[in-house]
């Protein structure tokens, strides 16, 4: 056989192919003819010349046809390339390519076309989530500090209500400072407009300052934290790997249990440096597990706390970029544990 492996019909052996067989069938055609003609005794000269011409406008007609067949053939798949290519640009990502063809170079299109339209299926599905999500989580404090303001307004409130009042709206206010930085932060950083700027810093106080900054938060929840921070001299970003420790950490309190454990583990071996961040909370689920690092991603626990997705997308984004690595282990009603690795410059 010439072909034995479909994945060697390229375009270019297929016209090859159909160019031989249009020659064939024409040759073909005309010994048939030639034989007829023969057959039924033609006067040798006028049959000659009559047959001659004939057998010409035929082979000419049956090779046009032919041609024309297969050029149909050929383009009906490129054709549906380009109405689909049509419809995605319109906004349709269900389109999808059928991918049977016996070219290898169409297949292969198909093949690529539809990841493409289903990546992009699921960007703006994501995307669309995203918006909805952020929307609620700027409205939502924001009708929090309106609220606590109208509130303050009130001269014969108590000097103790008055307080409570502005710790809420300095809450809120926080909430979407983090917020703002997030975006602003995940922004810049898929645009590359971040320079990389290294410096030798003592990694176990970058992250012990970090984690008392949330004092307040985890004494709120009486959380006790178990610290085992070796000490780590560490050339990187501190300022992009402070917004890491913050967003794990704030993370990890915000999704704790009351009366929990918070541990944080900061150790070296064979000349890497290990950072864990665990938590004995609500944990997640196989699926939020999953996306927990995808931008526009908010599992089914945000319903009970509030989250903006973007937090451990940042981490990821962060940690790559300073050449790390980061995952996750996370068990519903048990705990996670985000645990990051850097090699000690």
């Amino acid at each position: 056989m010439i072909f034995k492996d479909k994945e060697k019909f390229t375009i270019s052996r297929i016209f090859a192919l159909i160019m031989a067989i249009i020659m064939t069938a024409s040759m073909v055609l005309t010994f048939i003819i030639i034989y007829i003609l023969l057959k039924f005794s033609f006067d040798p000269i006028t049959g000659a010349l009559t047959s001659s011409s004939f057998i010409a406008l035929l082979c000419i007609a049956v090779g046009t046809i032919i041609s024309s067949y297969v050029s149909s053939k050929m383009l009906r798949p490129i054709l549906k390339i380009n109405d689909a290519a049509k419809k995605v640009a319109m906004g349709d990502f269900s389109v999808r390519l059928e991918e049977k063809s016996i070219a290898k170079e169409v297949k292969q299109i198909a093949e690529n076309f539809n990841i493409m339209v289903k990546e992009l299926s699921n960007t703006e599905t994501l995307r669309n989530d995203f918006v909805n999500n952020v929307s609620h989580e700027f409205k939502t404090p924001l009708a929090a500090i309106e609220g606590y303001a109208t509130l303050l307004q009130d001269e014969t409130l108590p000097r103790e209500e008055e307080q409570k009042y502005i710790n809420y709206i300095l809450d809120n206010t926080a909430r979407l400072a983090k917020l703002t930085q997030n975006i602003l932060s995940l922004s810049r950083l898929d645009n590359q407009e971040i320079v990389l700027q290294k410096e030798h810093f003592l990694l176990d106080e970058q992250i012990r300052r970090v984690l008392l900054s949330y004092e307040s938060k985890w004494e709120e929840k009486n959380l006790t934290i178990d610290l085992n921070l070796e000490r780590v001299m560490f050339y990187g970003n501190p300022s992009l790997l402070a917004q890491v420790w913050s967003n794990i950490i704030e993370n990890a309190i915000k999704f704790s249990n009351y009366n929990g454990v918070l541990t944080i583990d900061c150790l070296t071996n064979d000349n890497k440096v290990f950072i864990t961040i665990k938590d004995n909370g609500i944990g997640m689920d196989n699926e939020v597990r999953r996306h927990a690092f995808d931008k526009f991603y908010q599992g089914e626990r945000s319903h009970h706390v509030n989250g903006n997705g973007l937090g451990l997308a940042l981490v990821k984004r962060i940690v790559e970029l300073c050449g790390g690595t980061v995952s996750i282990e996370s068990k519903k009603g048990i705990g996670t544990a985000v645990m990051i690795s850097f090699q000690k410059l």
